[in-house]
């Protein structure tokens, strides 16, 4: 992973497809992997965000492939 730009909000990278499939087996794994108690505070993000963020990821994979 190779950080382009940063600014206070935003964060652009460069990733390559096999840390994205890590994340993307992570992200999997969280949401429907696991039960945690209190989702929200563990994980520091509502179980809705991190789907949506799961399938974006999956999306970027398709389109890499």
């Amino acid at each position: 992973m190779e950080i382009v730009s940063s600014s206070v909000n935003k964060l652009n990278i460069e990733i390559s497809r096999d840390e994205l499939l890590i994340i993307n087996s992570a992200l999997n794994e969280i949401c429907n992997g696991i039960d945690l108690f209190e989702f929200e505070t563990r994980i520091g993000a509502s179980r809705e965000n991190v789907m949506r963020l799961l399938q974006d990821v999956g999306t970027a994979l398709d389109r890499a492939s």
